[in-house]
């Protein structure tokens, strides 16, 4: 390999190291070709690997390549689709952001929610960090079960998960009551839009999809307000503007893993000054390096203001498939 697509090369190789045996063998296959490394910047950054598996799904979801998916040998018509067209796998590895909207870690944020609502007596003012489609704002709209019972009235979307520490049935007994609902991304999908939709799409699991349609069905009836921008500049001005008879409750899931260390610093920053300002909640993931937790196992913390108190209440892994209820 040579010089200039070395880092390429060791990036995919990394990602391999902790992804389903299919996706790590077509990444290793692409660290070991010329080809297809021409079409990952230089100097890639570690989720280049997942926008470049996208990308070619995204021609493949849009009936524009063949579905190499069920092949007995994927590698070929992988291959074929990526380099056919170059150009624009080239556009989205670069421009297009990973756009994960996992409504199952909402299995894991709704205990924290009715924590927040039972122990502040108010009105939630939601603002949710790198909110996608805004699918996560919507978790009151979801129906839960858990070990000690469930929450949420029946619809289309329920939501159970492994419970490594119960969640108190007298916690799951808590109402909510919700002010306003607001997102910040760096481009925010639109549930109504088909394109936008595909790329939510392709940065799913396929067996992950059922659950996501079923929320975007939801979202469809009542989207949420999503502002683009890097929430790092518009944060400060929308918590200025928050709801003085409600609690603003900021929270993020895995989005501050993409921040550099200064921007995670900044941020907190931020999120201090505005505890300081009035009442205010922040749930948030830091990254599990943080916590010395190996990866895929992702400590979730909450600091309300005034304090600051600041605990981890929960752990869960990246999709929110197993909770850890610490309380």
């Amino acid at each position: 390999m040579t010089d200039d697509r070395a880092d390429a090369a060791r990036v995919l190789e990394k990602f391999a190291r902790g992804v389903p045996p299919e996706t790590a063998d077509l990444v290793r296959r692409c660290a070991a070709d010329r080809d297809i490394l021409e079409l990952v910047p230089v100097s890639p950054t570690w989720d280049v690997p997942h926008r470049l598996i996208a990308a070619v799904d995204w021609l493949v979801d849009a009936g524009e390549a063949a579905d190499y998916r069920d092949a007995p040998d994927p590698w070929p018509a992988f291959r074929a689709a990526a380099l056919a067209h170059a150009d624009r796998v080239a556009e989205f590895v670069r421009s297009q952001p990973v756009q994960t909207n996992e409504v199952q870690r909402c299995f894991a944020l709704l205990p924290i929610f009715l924590t927040i609502a039972r122990d502040h007596g108010r009105p939630l003012d939601l603002l949710e960090l790198g909110a996608s489609a805004g699918l996560n704002l919507l978790w009151d709209r979801y129906r839960y079960r858990y070990r000690n019972g469930g929450w949420g009235e029946p619809g289309p979307l329920d939501l159970s998960g492994e419970e490594r520490g119960p969640v108190p049935a007298d916690l799951l007994r808590q109402g909510v009551s919700i002010a306003r609902r607001r997102g910040v991304d760096l481009q925010p999908l639109d549930v109504g839009d088909p394109a936008d939709v595909r790329t939510l799409r392709v940065f799913t699991a396929s067996h992950r999809l059922p659950r996501l349609m079923r929320a975007i069905e939801l979202a469809r009836a009542a989207p949420p307000e999503v502002v683009r921008g890097d929430y790092l500049d518009v944060l400060p001005g929308l918590l200025a503007g928050r709801d003085a008879t409600a609690l603003a409750v900021v929270y993020q899931t895995l989005s501050s893993v993409y921040l550099s260390d200064a921007g995670r610093n900044r941020l907190w920053q931020i999120i201090e000054e505005a505890g300081r300002a009035g009442p205010l909640a922040y749930v948030w993931t830091p990254t599990p390096e943080e916590h010395g937790q190996r990866r895929g196992d992702y400590p979730i913390e909450l600091a309300t203001w005034p304090g600051p108190e600041r605990r981890v209440i929960a752990r869960m892994d990246n999709h929110g498939e197993w909770l850890d209820w610490i309380g």
